[in-house]
């Protein structure tokens, strides 16, 4: 009878166990996940109660000088902002997404206004956090749509011919 191969033995151990590991590390992280989405759902809530309740939204919103529905208004784009921001985070929109749709955003009176107001919060967050950078971006953003409004969406070269 022949002897095992322990040194093969042992590869086949360690490869096991390499993807017990693997397996329980996505694990971990649809659970993170998980917990995020539900975290941020509760604070959505707090948002939607909020908004529908002046009491409250005076307890919530860190602005000040603002009248109840302009009040409701920077609550409720936060929370838009803030639920975009967690559909790139959960994969199921792309970075060229988002930043497309919050170019789409910033064209809304509203967001603007809550943008410029909450400028002083992003420049708390730690820089390389995702609010931070995508903050940064659309800061970027807003300042190329001051620069040339008419022409804000545009992504390719401007062509030499117009349309009939």
């Amino acid at each position: 009878m022949a002897e095992p191969d322990h040194e093969e033995l042992l590869r086949d151990l360690v490869r096991a166990f390499t993807q017990v590991g693997e397996a329980m590390a996505a694990v971990a992280e649809q659970l993170r996940m998980a917990n995020k989405i539900r975290v941020r759902t509760l604070f959505a809530g707090q948002l939607d109660r909020a908004i529908d309740d002046p009491v409250l939204a005076a307890g919530l919103s860190t602005l000040g000088d603002l009248s109840e529905d302009k009040r409701r208004q920077m609550l409720l784009a936060n929370k838009h902002y803030g639920l975009l921001l967690l559909s790139y985070e959960v994969g199921e929109t792309s970075r060229s997404e988002l930043l497309g749709v919050l170019k789409v955003l910033s064209r809304s009176d509203n967001f603007l206004e809550y943008w410029a107001r909450t400028s002083t919060h992003r420049q708390m967050l730690p820089p390389e956090s995702l609010e931070a950078r995508t903050g940064r971006a659309v800061d970027a953003i807003m300042d190329e749509r001051l620069d040339d409004l008419e022409e804000w969406w545009v992504v390719g070269p401007e062509s030499d011919t117009t349309p009939d």
